[in-house]
Protein backbone atom coordinates (compact mmCIF):
# COMPACT_ATOMS: atom_id res chain seq x y z
CA UNK A 1 0.00 0.00 0.00
CA UNK A 2 1.46 3.29 -0.96
CA UNK A 3 2.22 5.92 1.56
CA UNK A 4 1.03 9.23 1.99
CA UNK A 5 4.18 10.82 0.68
CA UNK A 6 3.79 8.44 -2.20
CA UNK A 7 0.18 9.36 -3.20
CA UNK A 8 0.66 12.80 -3.41
CA UNK A 9 3.81 12.75 -5.38
CA UNK A 10 1.55 10.12 -7.72
CA UNK A 11 -1.56 12.36 -7.99
CA UNK A 12 1.27 15.63 -8.46
CA UNK A 13 2.67 13.59 -11.36
CA UNK A 14 -0.14 12.87 -12.72
CA UNK A 15 -1.46 16.71 -12.83
CA UNK A 16 1.74 17.33 -14.18
CA UNK A 17 0.82 14.99 -17.33
CA UNK A 18 -2.35 15.52 -17.80
CA UNK A 19 -2.02 19.47 -17.69
CA UNK A 20 0.99 18.98 -20.33
CA UNK A 21 -1.11 16.36 -22.72
CA UNK A 22 -4.23 18.64 -22.47
CA UNK A 23 -2.42 22.06 -22.99
CA UNK A 24 -0.63 20.26 -26.20
CA UNK A 25 -4.03 19.11 -27.05
CA UNK A 26 -5.33 22.55 -27.39
CA UNK A 27 -2.72 24.10 -29.08
CA UNK A 28 -2.96 21.04 -31.62
CA UNK A 29 -6.34 21.96 -32.22
CA UNK A 30 -6.53 25.68 -31.70
CA UNK A 31 -8.89 25.50 -28.82
CA UNK A 32 -5.92 27.78 -26.64
CA UNK A 33 -7.08 30.59 -29.45
CA UNK A 34 -10.33 30.43 -27.26
CA UNK A 35 -9.38 29.10 -24.00
CA UNK A 36 -6.82 31.36 -23.43
CA UNK A 37 -6.80 31.61 -20.00
CA UNK A 38 -7.16 28.15 -19.23
CA UNK A 39 -4.39 27.33 -22.11
CA UNK A 40 -2.13 29.43 -19.75
CA UNK A 41 -3.09 28.26 -16.76
CA UNK A 42 -2.57 24.37 -17.31
CA UNK A 43 0.74 25.15 -18.37
CA UNK A 44 1.48 27.76 -15.49
CA UNK A 45 0.01 24.50 -13.04
CA UNK A 46 2.50 21.81 -14.95
CA UNK A 47 5.77 24.21 -14.25
CA UNK A 48 4.92 24.81 -10.90
CA UNK A 49 3.68 21.36 -10.04
CA UNK A 50 6.82 20.45 -11.39
CA UNK A 51 9.06 23.10 -9.08
CA UNK A 52 7.13 21.51 -5.81
CA UNK A 53 7.87 18.41 -6.94
CA UNK A 54 11.87 19.06 -7.27
CA UNK A 55 11.29 20.76 -3.43
CA UNK A 56 10.49 17.42 -1.21
CA UNK A 57 10.92 19.20 2.02
CA UNK A 58 7.55 20.87 2.31
CA UNK A 59 8.91 22.26 5.82
CA UNK A 60 12.06 23.85 4.71
CA UNK A 61 12.08 27.88 4.51
CA UNK A 62 13.07 27.61 0.35
CA UNK A 63 9.56 26.01 -0.07
CA UNK A 64 7.41 28.96 1.53
CA UNK A 65 9.40 31.27 -0.21
CA UNK A 66 8.37 29.76 -3.75
CA UNK A 67 4.88 29.60 -1.93
CA UNK A 68 5.29 32.94 -1.34
CA UNK A 69 5.84 34.05 -4.54
CA UNK A 70 3.50 31.93 -6.30
CA UNK A 71 0.49 31.90 -4.78
CA UNK A 72 -0.65 35.33 -5.36
CA UNK A 73 -0.26 34.09 -9.36
CA UNK A 74 -2.29 30.81 -8.82
CA UNK A 75 -4.98 33.84 -7.06
CA UNK A 76 -4.89 35.62 -10.62
CA UNK A 77 -5.49 32.93 -12.75
CA UNK A 78 -8.79 32.01 -10.37
CA UNK A 79 -9.86 35.11 -11.13
CA UNK A 80 -9.53 35.23 -14.50
CA UNK A 81 -10.48 31.52 -15.31
CA UNK A 82 -13.52 32.95 -13.49
CA UNK A 83 -13.82 35.91 -15.71
CA UNK A 84 -13.01 33.85 -18.70
CA UNK A 85 -15.96 31.71 -18.22
CA UNK A 86 -18.49 34.17 -17.37
CA UNK A 87 -17.18 35.95 -20.99
CA UNK A 88 -18.13 32.53 -22.58
CA UNK A 89 -21.16 32.54 -21.17
CA UNK A 90 -22.31 35.51 -22.32
CA UNK A 91 -20.52 35.89 -25.48
CA UNK A 92 -23.89 36.90 -27.18
CA UNK A 93 -24.80 39.34 -24.50
CA UNK A 94 -21.87 41.98 -23.66
CA UNK A 95 -24.42 44.23 -21.86
CA UNK A 96 -24.94 41.86 -19.28
CA UNK A 97 -21.21 40.66 -19.25
CA UNK A 98 -19.69 44.19 -18.48
CA UNK A 99 -22.29 45.35 -15.49
CA UNK A 100 -21.48 41.69 -14.34
CA UNK A 101 -17.84 42.32 -14.66
CA UNK A 102 -18.07 45.59 -12.45
CA UNK A 103 -19.87 43.49 -10.31
CA UNK A 104 -17.04 40.85 -9.70
CA UNK A 105 -14.14 43.70 -9.68
CA UNK A 106 -15.83 45.24 -6.82
CA UNK A 107 -17.35 42.07 -4.40
CA UNK A 108 -13.13 40.88 -4.69
CA UNK A 109 -11.99 44.04 -3.89
CA UNK A 110 -14.81 44.35 -0.78
CA UNK A 111 -14.69 40.67 0.51
CA UNK A 112 -10.36 40.49 0.41
CA UNK A 113 -10.86 43.81 2.51
CA UNK A 114 -13.50 42.69 4.87
CA UNK A 115 -11.38 39.19 5.58
CA UNK A 116 -7.85 40.77 5.80
CA UNK A 117 -9.61 42.76 8.64
CA UNK A 118 -10.81 39.78 10.35
CA UNK A 119 -7.50 38.61 10.67
CA UNK A 120 -6.34 41.92 12.56
CA UNK A 121 -7.58 40.94 15.94
CA UNK A 122 -5.20 38.08 15.77
CA UNK A 123 -2.17 39.44 15.31
CA UNK A 124 -0.07 40.05 18.73
CA UNK A 125 3.06 40.51 19.84
CA UNK A 126 5.67 38.32 19.53
CA UNK A 127 4.22 36.46 16.58
CA UNK A 128 6.84 35.13 13.95
CA UNK A 129 6.93 36.47 10.73
CA UNK A 130 6.32 33.36 9.08
CA UNK A 131 2.51 32.71 11.04
CA UNK A 132 1.62 36.12 9.93
CA UNK A 133 2.63 36.01 6.22
CA UNK A 134 0.61 32.69 6.25
CA UNK A 135 -2.22 34.37 8.29
CA UNK A 136 -2.37 37.19 5.50
CA UNK A 137 -1.97 35.22 2.73
CA UNK A 138 -4.89 32.49 4.00
CA UNK A 139 -7.21 35.96 4.85
CA UNK A 140 -6.40 37.09 1.05
CA UNK A 141 -6.87 33.81 0.03
CA UNK A 142 -10.74 33.67 1.92
CA UNK A 143 -11.28 36.89 0.42
CA UNK A 144 -10.70 35.83 -3.04
CA UNK A 145 -12.57 32.17 -3.04
CA UNK A 146 -15.63 33.83 -1.43
CA UNK A 147 -15.77 36.47 -3.96
CA UNK A 148 -15.30 34.26 -7.12
CA UNK A 149 -17.18 31.41 -5.38
CA UNK A 150 -20.60 33.37 -5.13
CA UNK A 151 -19.76 35.39 -8.26
CA UNK A 152 -19.60 31.48 -9.87
CA UNK A 153 -22.54 30.02 -8.14
CA UNK A 154 -24.81 33.22 -9.30
CA UNK A 155 -23.24 32.47 -12.74
CA UNK A 156 -24.20 28.71 -12.33
CA UNK A 157 -28.14 29.71 -11.19
CA UNK A 158 -28.33 32.06 -13.67
CA UNK A 159 -27.65 29.69 -16.54
CA UNK A 160 -30.14 26.88 -14.99
CA UNK A 161 -32.90 29.97 -15.51
CA UNK A 162 -32.35 31.31 -18.79
CA UNK A 163 -31.88 28.65 -22.11
CA UNK A 164 -28.82 30.41 -23.41
CA UNK A 165 -27.46 28.19 -26.33
CA UNK A 166 -23.62 27.52 -25.62
CA UNK A 167 -21.41 25.20 -27.26
CA UNK A 168 -20.81 21.72 -25.42
CA UNK A 169 -16.94 22.95 -24.74
CA UNK A 170 -18.03 25.80 -22.65
CA UNK A 171 -20.74 23.67 -20.94
CA UNK A 172 -17.81 21.11 -20.09
CA UNK A 173 -15.46 23.91 -19.56
CA UNK A 174 -17.51 25.63 -17.13
CA UNK A 175 -18.91 21.96 -15.18
CA UNK A 176 -14.88 21.06 -14.81
CA UNK A 177 -13.66 24.06 -13.50
CA UNK A 178 -16.80 24.78 -11.38
CA UNK A 179 -15.52 21.07 -9.91
CA UNK A 180 -12.12 22.55 -9.22
CA UNK A 181 -12.79 26.02 -8.07
CA UNK A 182 -15.70 24.80 -5.67
CA UNK A 183 -13.56 21.92 -4.11
CA UNK A 184 -10.50 24.67 -3.37
CA UNK A 185 -13.16 26.83 -2.13
CA UNK A 186 -14.21 24.40 0.76
CA UNK A 187 -10.57 23.30 1.64
CA UNK A 188 -9.70 27.12 2.13
CA UNK A 189 -12.73 27.63 4.31
CA UNK A 190 -12.58 23.91 5.80
CA UNK A 191 -8.50 25.05 7.18
CA UNK A 192 -10.09 28.43 8.22
CA UNK A 193 -12.52 26.46 11.07
CA UNK A 194 -10.90 23.45 11.63
CA UNK A 195 -7.35 25.09 11.46
CA UNK A 196 -3.96 24.14 9.95
CA UNK A 197 -3.67 20.67 11.26
CA UNK A 198 -6.06 19.30 8.54
CA UNK A 199 -4.21 20.83 5.35
CA UNK A 200 -2.44 17.64 4.32
CA UNK A 201 -5.53 15.49 4.14
CA UNK A 202 -7.38 18.77 2.67
CA UNK A 203 -4.27 18.81 0.21
CA UNK A 204 -4.38 15.29 -0.67
CA UNK A 205 -7.77 15.64 -1.45
CA UNK A 206 -7.10 18.97 -4.04
CA UNK A 207 -4.56 16.86 -5.54
CA UNK A 208 -6.75 13.80 -6.24
CA UNK A 209 -9.56 16.31 -7.64
CA UNK A 210 -7.54 18.17 -10.22
CA UNK A 211 -5.80 15.50 -12.01
CA UNK A 212 -9.84 14.14 -12.88
CA UNK A 213 -11.13 17.09 -13.61
CA UNK A 214 -7.81 17.89 -15.99
CA UNK A 215 -9.37 14.21 -17.57
CA UNK A 216 -12.51 15.79 -18.41
CA UNK A 217 -10.48 19.13 -20.44
CA UNK A 218 -8.33 16.19 -21.80
CA UNK A 219 -11.08 14.15 -22.97
CA UNK A 220 -14.59 16.32 -24.17
CA UNK A 221 -12.52 19.44 -25.26
CA UNK A 222 -12.90 19.12 -28.64
CA UNK A 223 -13.58 21.09 -32.03
CA UNK A 224 -16.54 19.00 -32.69
CA UNK A 225 -17.77 20.16 -29.27
CA UNK A 226 -17.78 24.19 -30.23
CA UNK A 227 -19.92 23.29 -33.24
CA UNK A 228 -23.10 21.76 -31.10
CA UNK A 229 -25.07 23.77 -29.01
CA UNK A 230 -26.79 23.22 -26.34
CA UNK A 231 -28.47 25.27 -23.46
CA UNK A 232 -29.36 23.81 -19.47
CA UNK A 233 -33.27 24.35 -19.29
CA UNK A 234 -35.43 22.64 -21.21
CA UNK A 235 -38.36 25.01 -22.14
CA UNK A 236 -41.05 25.10 -25.15
CA UNK A 237 -39.83 26.53 -28.23
CA UNK A 238 -42.20 29.88 -27.44
CA UNK A 239 -41.20 29.77 -23.50
CA UNK A 240 -37.50 29.77 -25.17
CA UNK A 241 -38.21 32.52 -27.76
CA UNK A 242 -39.61 34.76 -24.93
CA UNK A 243 -37.47 34.25 -22.76
CA UNK A 244 -34.45 35.03 -24.90
CA UNK A 245 -36.16 38.10 -26.25
CA UNK A 246 -36.46 39.58 -23.16
CA UNK A 247 -32.74 39.04 -22.51
CA UNK A 248 -32.18 40.04 -25.67
CA UNK A 249 -33.94 43.69 -24.28
CA UNK A 250 -32.11 43.66 -21.27
CA UNK A 251 -29.13 43.48 -23.01
CA UNK A 252 -29.78 46.59 -25.08
CA UNK A 253 -30.37 48.65 -22.89
CA UNK A 254 -27.37 47.86 -20.62
CA UNK A 255 -25.14 48.00 -23.47
CA UNK A 256 -26.83 51.31 -24.18
CA UNK A 257 -25.92 52.72 -20.98
CA UNK A 258 -22.58 51.57 -20.40
CA UNK A 259 -21.77 53.62 -23.37
CA UNK A 260 -23.04 56.90 -21.83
Amino acid sequence: MLSGAAVVTTLQILAVVGCILTSAKLFATKLSKKYRILFAYLIFRSILTCIFLSLSDVSSQLYLKVWIVTEPFVWLFYALLVRELYSLVLERHRGLYTIGRWFLYAGMSVSIFISALTFLPHIHRGISQRSAVLGYYMAVERGIDFSLLIFLLLLLFWLTRYPVPLSRNVLVHGAAYSIVFLSGSVGVFARAALGLQISGAVNTFLMGVFPACVLIWLLFLTPKGEEVQMSIPHFSPEQEKRILSKLDSLNETLLKATRK
